[in-house]
This record gives C-alpha cells, structure tokens and sequence, in this order.
C-alpha cells in the first residue's frame, strides 16, 4: 500500500490498471483527455495496450472486440463524445460485454463549455441508448472513490456482464488530492465466469439460473461464442420469434435487478435526526456537505444523503435516510434529474416515510457552486426549511 497524490483522471486509471485494465481505446476530449495521456504512459509498463482511435464511435466499438477477446477493456470520454457512444454502448449491453466507459461530465448540450463543470448526464447513462436492456453507473465524489471505484466498476460490469458508466465530472477531474492505492492482496478483484461445460455443449447466452448471468467463453479457447447484436436465442442465432425476444430483453433488464445488493452504493450523514435531508452527487456534494456542517453548528437539523450508484440506485438506503425528514432538497447542476428519481422512490415507498416535501434547487451552471451561494440560492427562492 503506499499514497500518492493525483487527481482524479489519474485516480480513475490507476484503479483501472489495479483491477486488471488490458486495453484502453480513446480520443481526446476535454476534461479526460489527461487520463488517456497518462495511460498512454502507465499502461504499457504493465503490460497493457493503448490505441487512439479516429473516434468515439470506433473507441466504444473496439472496447467491445477486445472485451470479447478477454482483455479488460476501458474507454473515457465527455459530453459529445459520451453521445457518439451510445450505439456502441447498446451494442455492448446486447452481446454482454463486460467493459468500463468514464464519463468526466461538463457543461451541455452539445459541445457546451468544454471545460466547465456539469452534471446532466444522470438519464444519458442509463437511458441513452434505444431499446431494452440495463446498465450500472457510479458517480464518485473524491480522487480516492475515483480510484476505489474504478476497481468496482469493473468487478460490476464482469459480476452483470454489462458496459459500466463510471461519472465524475470537470472539477473532480482535476483536484488533486491523496490517494491510497492498495497492494493486489488487498483488492477484491472480479474476474468473468468461465463456463463449466464442454465447447459442444457451451450456448453463449445461456443464462445462469441463480444471476441470470451467462458464463463467458472468450473467443480463442477452442469455443464458439457468438457476438449477435440483432435479438438471439441462446446459441447466439438470430431470432425475430416474440418469446425469444422477450426473454431475452428482460433478462438484459432482470440480471442487474437480481444482484443489485452486489453492486448498490451510497453514503449518509448526520441523517439519525435529520429533518432536512439533502441529496447530491460528485464535486456538488463536497461543497452541500460543508453547508450541512454548518448549519448543524447553527443548530439546524441537517443531513445529506449521497448516492454513489445511481444505476441501481441504492433506494432502500435512501428511504432510510429520509425516513425522518420533512424536507428533501436535490442539489445538482442540471433541472433536476435527482429530483425526478427521488420522487419516484418516495412515492413507491410511501407507507415508509413521513409525506415529506420535496424541492429541487436546480442550479445548471457551468461552476460549481460555495456552500455559502447554495445557501443564497435557497433564501432567493423563499422556501421555508427551517
């Protein structure tokens, strides 16, 4: 174990490498492009492959080639470039290929202020590419987490078989900060299932009764995986029949649902007593939980709860947190996606908390916001939390 003191883009490859990273295809695009350079360095040294590709399409495309050749495969991008992905990232949530994108959000739509600050991707993760099928998404809020859970976005995308969405955004990119990067003995460290059958009996898509998971023959070791991007049976044949297709969808959607205890993330704070719960991700949730603190010191009860994956998102430890509360706040950088996820939870679950009321300070700006002009923000809009 030793530390060393990076920034988050250097944070996130370092945690990719630990876990194993074999290939890395990419193209430069602010805020992540420092990440691909310092792979560029790094990767090699340990055995791994890097490539430029002419672009995001033909990165996320390769990513998935490699992936079924056996090499853990990672791409990072922004904005624009997160977008030109989305049919390769369909693509890979079809076939099952476990790989890594990281999304350092900036400021949208389109090309935006490349090197500013946003967090409007939260649906684009889960619901940016067409059709039926489920991913995994986490968004950390420190170099460390970017770290750590470069190592669990990967041990999730071979647990699920499933492209991961790792978020960070513009600010946490570039803070430096002291990281603690943990010997190999120490990592937990999430590989493929191999199939357990004979190659004449393997069936690629096959799923595993208990994770609805099917067991991975990477192409070479004398099996017949079939990569079908159209609808398959479990050979891997296409089929237009209504039953396979069916099947076949809700299993890409039910396979996260099944081992969703496995992959959930989130952290509370002060929230035993909370009667004013706020919720932010990322660099936003630095600056809330230092505005929290200090209403606490002012005697006000305020707590904050932060998911850290938002697809699953963790909403048992939420309704947990917001059991006592009668006020939630979303904080974010966008018109309130957190807002609308929340509702949703709350509503489900809405014989376990006590009616609370909930408001979204929406702030899409392209700078991150003091805790001091959070709270201005708030008092500019007359709302009558404490």
């Amino acid at each position: 174990m030793k530390a060393e003191f990076l920034n988050s883009n250097q944070a996130v490859a370092e945690g990719a490498m630990a876990a194993g990273l074999g290939v890395y295809v990419g193209y430069p695009i602010t805020p992540s492009s420092d990440m691909f350079e310092y792979l560029s360095e790094e990767l090699p040294k340990r055995g791994g492959s890097v490539f430029q590709a002419e672009d995001e399409i033909a990165s996320i495309n390769a990513l998935v080639g490699a992936s079924l050749a056996g090499a853990k495969s990672m791409t990072a991008t922004s904005g624009p470039g997160f977008s030109l992905m989305m049919e390769g990232i369909g693509f890979a949530a079809m076939v099952e290929a476990p790989l890594m994108i990281v999304d350092v959000m900036r400021a949208g739509p389109s090309t935006g202020i490349a090197t500013q600050i946003g967090q409007g991707d939260i649906y684009q993760a889960r619901w940016g590419s067409h059709g039926v099928y489920n991913l995994v998404a986490y968004a950390p809020a420190s170099a460390q987490e970017a770290y750590d859970y470069a190592i669990k976005s990967f041990n999730a995308a071979y647990r699920v078989r499933t492209p991961v969405v790792l978020m960070t955004d513009a600010v946490l990119a570039h803070t430096r900060e002291r990281v603690v990067l943990r010997d190999p003995g120490e990592l937990e460290i999430v590989g493929r299932k191999a199939p357990k059958v004979a190659p004449d009996q393997y069936r690629p898509y096959r799923p595993d009764p208990e994770d609805l998971v099917p067991p991975m023959a990477f192409y070479g070791e004398g099996y017949h995986p079939i990569a079908e991007s159209l609808s398959h049976d479990e050979r891997g044949y296409y089929k237009t029949d209504d039953e396979i297709y069916r099947a076949l969808v809700s299993r890409l959607v039910r396979k996260v649902e099944v081992n969703k205890s496995k992959l959930i993330a989130s952290k509370s704070y002060y929230v035993e007593d909370a009667d004013v719960l706020f919720v932010a991700i990322g660099s936003m949730a630095r600056n809330l939980l230092a505005l929290v603190r200090e209403l606490r010191g002012r005697g006000i009860k305020a707590g904050m709860f932060r998911p850290i994956s938002l697809w699953p998102f963790d909403d048992e430890s939420f309704v947990a947190a917001a059991a006592r509360a009668s006020k939630i706040v979303t904080v974010e950088l966008n018109q309130g996606q957190l807002y609308q996820i929340l509702k949703g939870i709350l509503w489900d679950n809405r014989n376990k908390v006590s009616n609370p009321t909930i408001y979204n300070l929406d702030m899409p700006l392209p700078t991150l916001p003091t805790p001091d002009e959070i709270m201005g923000e708030i008092e500019s809009r007359g709302w009558k939390l404490w």
